[in-house]
C-alpha cells in the first residue's frame, strides 16, 4: 500500500501553486490519499499543471473528517472537488453515502449523484437525482425510498417523490406512500422524521374489545431535547368515544425530573360495569411526578394522582390499576446527615372516593443507630410531629365507612432506645435493648371525633439472640444437579419484646397510624413497628430459623436452597390472640439453573389449617421456551379483627412462551379460579419477527364473576428501531399488547 501524505502533496503543490500552499497552511487540514492495491502503477499520480491527484484500483481519501473509498478517484486539491467511480462510499460524521458515481466537494460537502444509498441507523434511504444544497446544509433526492430495514429488499418502506435529508437532524418526505412488502397501505402528503437515538415516531394499536367495540389507540412519541420529551395519546373506542392526552417527561438535572400525564375521554357508556354508583361521562385523570437532588443529601419527591371517578384508571389504564388500585398523593423532602435525617411529608386527600389519612404535614427526625462515644452502648431515636385528618371515602357503597365519620387532631411523638450488642464465645450475638416513647394528642375535632387531649407513655425492652454456623464440603461434585462443592449455613434467632400496658389504651386515642391487613407477619420491634396509635402491651418471642445450601455455578455462588421459617410465641396474648401466631415459611429452591421453585406458606398452628400459600414454578430449559406455573390459596377470614383478610382465593396461573423459529413465537396465559371452577382469563399471542419490525396478534377472554364476558383482540406492531414496549413489558399480562 502506498500513502501520499500531506507533506509530499504540499511539496508538489508548492512547485505548482504558491497560492494553494498559502491556503493549505491557513486551514492546516491534512490530505491523505492511499492506494488500496499493491499492483504496480496503482500509486496516486499528481498532475502539476491542473493540481489534480488521480488514483485507481481501489483508493482511500481522507480530508477534514470525511472518508471516501472508490475504485477510481480524481481530486482537485485546491478546490476540494472529487469525482469518484465504482463502489463509492463516503463517510461524513454518522452519515454514509454509497453510489457507483459521485461528484463530491470535500471542502463545501456538496454532493451530486444520479443513484445513491445513504443511512444513519436506524433510517436508510436510496433514490435518484441526489443534490447537496450547502446553503441550507441539506440534500435533496427524487424518487426516493426510506426504510429501517438495512437489506436489499426491505419488508417495510416509504416511497416518496422527493426527500430532503438534513444529516444528523431530519429526513423530510413529500408525497410518500407506506408499503408493507409490495402492498401500499398508507399515503403521506408530507412526512418528517427525526434522526438519532431520540426520534419522533407514531405507533398504533388497532383491535376490538367487547367493552369498547372496535378501537384504535394511537401514540405519537416526540423528543424536543435531552430535557423534554413525551407521548401524545390519540385514541378512539367505538362504544366509549374518543380519548386524548399528553405525557410530558422533563429532566432538569439537579433541579429535578419527572412526568406530567393528562388524559380525557368523553365516555359514551360510562356505566358499562354496574358498580352501584353513577359514573360521569366526562372522565379524566392527572398524574404528576417530581424528584430532585438539588443539594448534597437533599432529596425532594412529589406525586399527584387525581382521578375523576373510582373506575377511570381501571377502564382505560388497566396496567396502572392492577399495580396500584388506590393511588395516593404526597410531597416529601428528605435531608440526610451521617447519623440523622429529617423528613417532611404532606399527604392530602385528592380523590374523595378513597379513604385517606391526610398529613398536613408530618415532620420526622430520625436518629440512626450510632455508638455513644467509646462506650459499647448504641443509641437510636425517632421523633415526629404533625397534624392529621382521617378522611373516609365519600361513597360508602364502594369503599370505607359511612360518611360523616371524619376526625382530625395534632400529634407529637418521640421514641428513644439504647442497645448493647455483645458477642459471646466468638459466635453468639446478643443485643439487649431498652427504650421509651412519649406521645401527645390534641383533642380530636370533626363529626367522627370521640377523643380528648391525651398524653401517652410507653416503655419497651427486650433482646435479640442469634448465631450463624456453616460447614463446607468442597469435594462434592454432581454433574446432574450442577453441584460444584456445597456449603450449608444455618442461622437460628430469637427476638424477645416486652411492652407493659401503655399509660393510655389505644381505644382512647385517634387512629391515624394503625395496623392494616397483611399476608406477612407484622414487625414486633420498635421503630420497625410503626402503627403508633395502635401500640398495646406485648410479651412475645419471635423465633426464626434460616437454612442456606450453596454451590458454585459458572464461577458464581448460588443458593440451591434458601429456607426461612419463623413464628411468634405470645407469652401473654392480647384479647383475640392465640398463644402462637401463624407459622410462616419462605422457601426458594434452584435444583438446576433452568428450574426455580418459590413458596410462601402461612400455617395456623392452633387450628392446624393452611391460611395462605403462594407457589411458583419457573422452567427455562432453553432460550426457545419458558413456562411459569403459579398457585395462590388464601383461606376466608371474616373475623372481627381489624387485620382480617376477608374473602379468600384459590387460583392457578400458567404462562407459556414458545419460540417456534427465528420468525415466530407464541405466548399463552391462563388464570383459573378453583373455587368457582371457571377459567377467569385466557390470553393468546402470536409474535412475528419481520426483520426491521415486529408484530403481535393477541386474543383475550375474561369470564367476570360479576358482569358479562369480556373479550378482545388487538394487533400490535412496532419498528425495532423505535419499540412500542420495553423489553419484557408483556411478561406480566396481555394488557400491554391490548394497549391497556
Amino acid at each position: 500500500m502506498t500513502r501520499w501524505n500531506a507533506t509530499v502533496l504540499l511539496a508538489l503543490a508548492l512547485l505548482a501553486s504558491p497560492a494553494f500552499l498559502f491556503g493549505q497552511q491557513q486551514e492546516e487540514v491534512e490530505w491523505s490519499i492511499e492506494s488500496l492495491s499493491k499492483k504496480a502503477g496503482s500509486e496516486p499520480a499528481y498532475d502539476y499543471t491542473s493540481g489534480i491527484v488521480v488514483a485507481s484500483n481501489g483508493v482511500l481519501v481522507k480530508y477534514g473528517g470525511v472518508v471516501l473509498t472508490a475504485d477510481t478517484v480524481a481530486v482537485q486539491l485546491a478546490t476540494g472537488e472529487a469525482i469518484a467511480d465504482g463502489d463509492v462510499r463516503i463517510q461524513q460524521a454518522d452519515q454514509l453515502w454509497a453510489s457507483q458515481h459521485i461528484n463530491y466537494n470535500f471542502k463545501t460537502h456538496q454532493i451530486e449523484a444520479k443513484q445513491f444509498r445513504t443511512g444513519t441507523p436506524p433510517i436508510y434511504a436510496s433514490g435518484a437525482g441526489l443534490f447537496g444544497d450547502m446553503t441550507n446544509r441539506s440534500y435533496t433526492a427524487t424518487n426516493a425510498l426510506l426504510t429501517t430495514d438495512d437489506v436489499a429488499k426491505p419488508g417495510i418502506k416509504l416511497r416518496a417523490k422527493k426527500i430532503v435529508i438534513i444529516p444528523g437532524k431530519r429526513i423530510i418526505a413529500y408525497h410518500a406512500t407506506l408499503y408493507m412488502g409490495e402492498v401500499p397501505v398508507f399515503y403521506f402528503p408530507y412526512y418528517s422524521h427525526e434522526l438519532g437515538p431520540k426520534s419522533n415516531n407514531f405507533n398504533f394499536t388497532p383491535g376490538y374489545r367487547s367493552l369498547y367495540g372496535p378501537f384504535i389507540l394511537g401514540r405519537y412519541t416526540w423528543y424536543y431535547n435531552d430535557e423534554l420529551d413525551g407521548v401524545l395519546h390519540l385514541d378512539y373506542r367505538e362504544k366509549r368515544g374518543p380519548g386524548v392526552g399528553p405525557d410530558v417527561n422533563y429532566n432538569f438535572g439537579r433541579w429535578g425530573e419527572g412526568t406530567f400525564k393528562y388524559y380525557y375521554t368523553h365516555d359514551d357508556a360510562p356505566n358499562t360495569d354496574d358498580l352501584g354508583v353513577n359514573i360521569p361521562e366526562n372522565r379524566q385523570r392527572v398524574w404528576f411526578s417530581y424528584q430532585a437532588n438539588p443539594a448534597t443529601n437533599l432529596y425532594l419527591k412529589s406525586l399527584v394522582r387525581y382521578e375523576s371517578d373510582l373506575a377511570v384508571t381501571r377502564d382505560f389504564f388497566e396496567r396502572e390499576y392492577l399495580a396500584n388500585p388506590q393511588p395516593n398523593t404526597f410531597v416529601e423532602a428528605n435531608k440526610f446527615w451521617q447519623n440523622f435525617s429529617v423528613d417532611a411529608y404532606v399527604q392530602p386527600q385528592v380523590n374523595g372516593f378513597l379513604e385517606t389519612v391526610e398529613r398536613l404535614p408530618d415532620v420526622r427526625l430520625t436518629g440512626y443507630r450510632q455508638q455513644l462515644g467509646d462506650s459499647p452502648v448504641y443509641y437510636e431515636s425517632e421523633t415526629s410531629a404533625g397534624y392529621y385528618r382521617r378522611s373516609f371515602a365519600e361513597n360508602s357503597g364502594i369503599y370505607g365507612a359511612p360518611p360523616g365519620l371524619d376526625y382530625e387532631a395534632g400529634r407529637a411523638d418521640t421514641f428513644h432506645q439504647l442497645l448493647l450488642p455483645q458477642t459471646f464465645f466468638g459466635w453468639l450475638n446478643v443485643t439487649p435493648r431498652v427504650g421509651g416513647r412519649l406521645t401527645y394528642y390534641s383533642a380530636a375535632t370533626g363529626p367522627g371525633a370521640t377523643t380528648d387531649e391525651e398524653t401517652r407513655g410507653v416503655f419497651n425492652t427486650g433482646a435479640e439472640v442469634s448465631f450463624k454456623a456453616s460447614r463446607l464440603w468442597s469435594g462434592v461434585q454432581n454433574q446432574l444437579f450442577e453441584i460444584d462443592g456445597l456449603r450449608h449455613i444455618i442461622e437460628p434467632s430469637a427476638n424477645y419484646v416486652f411492652v407493659p400496658s401503655p399509660s393510655t389504651p389505644p381505644d382512647q386515642l385517634p387512629r391515624f397510624d394503625y395496623e392494616l391487613p397483611s399476608l406477612r407477619l407484622l414487625p414486633i420491634e420498635y421503630p420497625e413497628y410503626n402503627a403508633i396509635d395502635s401500640i398495646d402491651s406485648q410479651n412475645v418471642i419471635r423465633w426464626g430459623l434460616r437454612n442456606k445450601l450453596q454451590t458454585k455455578r459458572e464461577d458464581k455462588v448460588v443458593n440451591v436452597v434458601n429456607w426461612d421459617v419463623y413464628t411468634d410465641w405470645r407469652l401473654h396474648p392480647q384479647a383475640g390472640q392465640t398463644t402462637f401466631a401463624d407459622l410462616y415459611s419462605d422457601l426458594a429452591v434452584r435444583p438446576w439453573s433452568w428450574l426455580t421453585l418459590e413458596s410462601l406458606v402461612r400455617y395456623d398452628i392452633n387450628d392446624r389449617l393452611l391460611r395462605m400459600s403462594y407457589t411458583t414454578l419457573a422452567f427455562q430449559p432453553s432460550p426457545a421456551w419458558t413456562w411459569r406455573l403459579g398457585q395462590y390459596y388464601l383461606r376466608d377470614d371474616f373475623s372481627s379483627s381489624p387485620t382480617a383478610l376477608g374473602e379468600g382465593n384459590n387460583a392457578y396461573t400458567s404462562t407459556l412462551y414458545y419460540r417456534l423459529n427465528e420468525d415466530w413465537g407464541l405466548r399463552m396465559a391462563h388464570y383459573f379460579d378453583a373455587r368457582t371452577g371457571r377459567l377467569l382469563q385466557q390470553s393468546y399471542t402470536a409474535y412475528r419477527d419481520l426483520r426491521s419490525w415486529t408484530a403481535a396478534l393477541s386474543f383475550v377472554v375474561r369470564n367476570n364473576s360479576n358482569g358479562p364476558q369480556d373479550y378482545g383482540v388487538a394487533f400490535t406492531f412496532s419498528l425495532k428501531a423505535y419499540p412500542h414496549f420495553g423489553l419484557g413489558t408483556d411478561s406480566a399480562g396481555a394488557y400491554s399488547l391490548l394497549g391497556l
